[in-house]
Formats: C-alpha cells, structure tokens, sequence
C-alpha cells in the first residue's frame, strides 16, 4: 500500500514538476532554432546535487533521495540537453566516483560509471562529505550552543593544539577532488567539466538560532569553513584546467537565515514539502542550475530578484502540489524505513 501511495503520488506531481522546469529554463534558453551546444551530459555530486527531499522524488533512486527538481535536470532543460544521466547521490563523497556506495536500500554503482568518451558536459558538486567535515559540524555544532551561547564553542571543538582540524582535512579534499577532476578527464576527455561551489548555509553577519542553532561566535566560523570548502574546490579546478562555479558569492541574501522565498537553504528542521535540513530549498537548485547554465551561454552569472520571485512561485507551487497529493504521507513512511534499516 506505501509504494502504491508513493507510486500515485509521483504521477500526480510530474506535470507539476515539468511546469516548473520549463518555467525556469526559459531563463537561459536558446533560441528555438539554435542547436543545443552540448549533446550529452552527466551530473555527479553528493546530497547538494541530489536535492532531499525537494519535490518530487526520482522513484527509482530512493537510496539516493535524488529529485527531479534538481538543478542537474534543470540545466539539462535550460540547454535543452537530451542525453542526460544524473548519477548525484546522497551522502557520497570523493571516493564514490570510483567505488560503489552503500546506501540503506542497497548499493549504488561507482559514479564514474556513467562517463563515456562522447559525454561532453559533466557538472560535479563534491567535497563536503569528505573527512566528514559537513556531518561533524552539523551533529557537533547545534548541541554546542547550549553550553556558551554568544561564543564559539563549536571553532574551539574542533581547534586541537592551535590546529583547525576541519580546515586541515579541507585542505586535503582539495587533492581528492583534484584527482576527481583528472578521473574524469581521462574517462571524457572532451568533456567541459565545472566544479560546483556550495552556496552559503550561514550569513556573514546576524543570526537566526530558531533556524540555525548555532552559538552566536560559530556563525562565523561555519561561513569560514564554507569559505575554505569552496577554495578547495575553485583550487582543484584551477589545478586541473576545469570551470569552477562560484555559487557562495551569488547565494549572499540567500543563506538559511534569509525570508521565506529567499532562503536557498532549509534550516535545522526537516521539511517533507521542501527540503532536508540544512540541505538546499528548491529555490537553492534553480539558483544553481541558472548560475550553471548562465556560465555556460556566456551569460553573466547572477540571479535577479525577478528570477528569485519566480523561483519562490514555482517553490510554493511544487509545495501546494504535494501537498494535496499525501507526499508527506509517503516520505514519512520511506523515512521510517530508512531509519528502521538504519538501526539494524
């Protein structure tokens, strides 16, 4: 009965789904008689590629809590790119380009796997998972705030004899993803590759506690260490002679503190109608995907308030719509599966 639940409740929202994609890539579309510039790409990356939770679910790859309003499918209906395989996955990391991942409902073939000698677009969004960097900070930090409310306790943690060990194992992510890009050079050597930024969780200054439950000094220094996540990136790609999209600079007004329909990132709270916590809104994916395909046309690579509006339209749209058709119903019941498997 809850795969049937959850069976009637993907049909109901495709339409949906393909009304939101083609609204926002009519953006950046090519004119209708101009041949798409790219023929066949392949998206990689971890959860903030794969898109938890975001209406609505790709069936198929649950494992993965892929959506298919992220911003690999979006910038493949922007450029009008009909070969496309996103093979994004949630909590994979470097090593996941060339070795299976174990998810809790069964494993999931190397990343690579899907780059041919003919792919000539691949996006890849990776780092964040390495070393355990985004997991400790986001299961460490919130329980820290407690203890000293207006300091730092969460940057005194992880500083261990004057040494900031996170930023010490971004720096050797930044080798990791270096040895990603080269991987898929050699596999698609005509391929344009862009490495793909994160966009800011916490803002440069303020604070939201109610959605960010973070002690008032680590705002800055969760900025700070997105900061060193995104020079490891940009460094990997200047490395290896690939594109870097910056998406932290653009996403400034849309960190998790940010109003209702300018957030790009949900906070602390799951949202089984918009996001997993502190992983990215559907405003985050289209703000992505449009920066992606905008760098790739040529384009300068910003987001209007006019195109900001339009994705907090389409945001609520996508909510409503799952709403009405008893999703939430069916994440809680994939949820509780989840962390039944979990547990055992």
């Amino acid at each position: 009965m809850r795969f049937h639940r959850v069976a009637a409740a993907l049909t109901a929202l495709v339409s949906v789904s393909t009304l939101s994609i083609t609204s926002t890539a009519q953006a950046v579309a090519p004119t209708r008689d101009a041949a798409p510039a790219y023929q066949k790409y392949v998206a990689l990356g971890d959860s903030y590629t794969s898109a938890p939770l975001v209406p609505l679910p790709e069936l198929l790859s649950l494992g993965c809590v892929r959506s298919t309003s992220n911003y690999p499918k979006l910038v493949a209906a922007m450029l009008r790119i009909t070969d496309f395989t996103d093979v994004s996955c949630g909590g994979a990391d470097t090593t996941n380009m060339t070795e299976p991942q174990d998810t809790v409902l069964g494993s999931n073939p190397p990343q690579f796997d899907a780059l041919t000698p003919d792919t000539d677009l691949v996006t890849l969004g990776i780092g964040g998972n390495d070393f355990g960097v985004f997991g400790r900070i986001i299961d460490t930090c919130p329980k820290l705030r407690a203890s000293d409310p207006t300091g730092s306790p969460c940057r005194e943690k992880f500083t261990v004899n004057g040494v900031d060990t996170l930023k010490a194992d971004l720096a050797k992510t930044q080798a990791r993803i270096v040895d990603v890009a080269n991987g898929i050079k050699a596999r698609a050597p005509q391929a344009t590759i862009v490495l793909v930024g994160y966009p800011q969780i916490a803002p440069a200054s303020g604070t939201c506690p109610s959605i960010l439950p973070f002690a008032d000094g680590d705002y800055a220094y969760l900025y700070s260490i997105e900061q060193e996540l995104n020079k490891a990136v940009a460094s990997a790609a200047s490395a290896t002679g690939t594109q870097y999209l910056d998406t932290f600079g653009p996403s400034t007004g849309h960190d998790a503190c940010a109003p209702d329909g300018q957030a790009w990132i949900q906070g602390k709270d799951v949202n089984l109608l918009r996001a997993l916590n502190y992983h990215p809104r559907f405003e985050g994916q289209a703000g992505v995907a449009l920066l992606t395909a905008k760098q790739l046309t040529g384009a300068d690579p910003t987001v209007t308030a006019a195109e900001q509006a339009g994705f907090a339209r389409q945001a609520r749209e996508l909510s409503r719509q799952a709403a009405k058709a008893d999703l939430p119903q069916a994440y809680e019941a994939s949820l509780n599966r989840l962390r039944t498997g979990a547990q055992r």
